[in-house]
């Protein structure tokens, strides 16, 4: 192959691969830049709710305690519904589950929980380290 050629074909390929990566630039540089709120200790009040019947139905209350408490029994995830209508998801801490346990048997009951706090995707997470019944 002659030289020339062969340069001809090497910048065919970098303008097709310039072509190629420029548009899907952006989607790769937003990937890194996702927000992210780093985890901040917070207190926080609400009804302990089973997220499957929450989500569902908007199940909560006094009448629904009993099927709360199975759910979360059962291994449905929890959650914190505050006054203000935000909700936690509640998970346990790696080092000590015991605090996560208290919740989940509060399934259906007004607590306080204090916790590390954090938002990913949307998502409001509450690691439970103190539950207080209200």
């Amino acid at each position: 192959m002659n030289t020339r050629r062969g340069r001809r074909i090497a910048l065919v390929l970098l303008a097709l691969a310039l072509a190629l990566a420029v548009p899907a630039a952006p989607a790769l540089l937003a990937h890194g830049d996702e927000k992210h709120e780093e985890a901040q200790k917070l207190t926080v009040q609400g009804e302990v709710v089973d997220l499957a019947c929450w989500v569902a139905h908007g199940a909560k209350g006094a009448e629904h305690v009993k099927c709360a408490q199975a759910c979360a029994k059962g291994g449905q995830p929890i959650g914190l519904l505050t006054a203000d209508g935000t909700v936690y998801l509640l998970f346990a801490s790696h080092e000590d589950g015991s605090a996560f346990a208290q919740a989940k048997e509060r399934a259906g009951q007004n607590v306080e929980i204090t916790g590390l706090a954090s938002t990913k995707g949307g998502i409001h997470g509450l690691e439970v380290n103190a539950v207080k019944a209200l």
